[in-house]
């Protein structure tokens, strides 16, 4: 099994304006940085080479963007997320994007060469907001392996 993950933000502005050129200056380094991580095994983009023309979540604004890749595991994916360039992205993310309210990272188990699709990255959204972590869908800091019901014993979350 691999671990799927998607993550959206809602802009405070349009991807052109100056106020987010720091985060659109990022986006092609931090995606290099996660395509040679170790564990990772494949994220969402078009030709441009991310997904911020990627239009899905409509339900939630049409400002969304929407991040989803594939990772051997959770702690690959930890070791990506909260080290380097990407945790300094993390640290500004007030500057770029609006405070959600409800859930807006999903992670779940998908069978070894499964590349998941929007709609079933929001059905796992909308699952989390919902009923909360569970093995069909859950966070960082509640983790589920693939091959059990309860959360995953021992697992640290990092943030």
């Amino acid at each position: 099994m691999e671990l799927a993950q998607v993550n959206i933000a809602r802009l405070k502005a349009p991807l052109t304006d100056p106020q987010l050129a720091d985060f659109v200056a990022a986006l092609d380094p931090v995606n290099a940085i996660a395509d040679a991580a170790p564990g990772f095994v494949w994220r969402l983009q078009t030709e441009d080479g991310n997904a911020t023309a990627v239009r899905a979540f409509e339900d939630d604004g049409p400002e969304i963007i929407v991040n989803m890749s594939v990772w051997r595991s959770v702690e690959h994916l930890a070791a990506f997320t909260y080290s380097g360039q990407h945790r300094e992205l993390l640290r500004r993310r007030r500057e770029w994007f609006e405070r959600m309210r409800e859930a807006y990272t999903a992670l779940w188990w998908v069978p070894d060469g499964h590349r998941p699709g929007t709609a079933e990255a929001e059905e796992r959204i909308r699952h989390l907001r919902e009923h909360g972590p569970t093995p069909h869908a859950f966070t960082l800091k509640v983790t589920f392996s693939p091959e059990s019901d309860a959360p995953a014993p021992g697992w640290r979350c990092p943030a």
